[in-house]
């Protein structure tokens, strides 16, 4: 197993748009296109006596999906998603915004 990162570099390098957008679903003349926010992570190493491992790990969240009705196309966000990925960035800034206001009184 010479060159285990190169092999996992290789294997992965598809990752992007075809992970992010699902392939495309025609019910009853819709067309439905659905799109998640992934992200992913891979390591891999080896020692000088010829040993090797590696690992990696990724998730994906559904967002929502584009419609498309004859010439219409829209973006139907999947709502419960939404407020989950939210949540972090609400709070990151309600904690930010509590220390500038801190700062800001002293």
């Amino acid at each position: 197993m010479a060159n285990l990162p190169l092999e996992l570099g290789k294997q992965f390098a598809s990752l992007g748009v075809t992970t992010v957008y699902g392939e495309q679903q025609d019910v009853d003349g819709i067309r439905i296109i659905p799109v998640a926010l992934t992200w992913s992570g891979f390591g891999a190493g080896e020692d000088t006596s010829g040993g090797a491992g590696g690992g990696g790990g990724g998730a994906a969240i559904p967002i929502g999906a584009y419609i498309r009705t004859g010439d219409d196309l829209r973006f139907e966000p999947n709502l419960v998603s939404l407020v989950a990925v939210g949540i972090p960035f609400v709070w990151i800034a309600g904690r930010a915004l509590s220390r500038v206001i801190r700062a800001l009184k002293r």
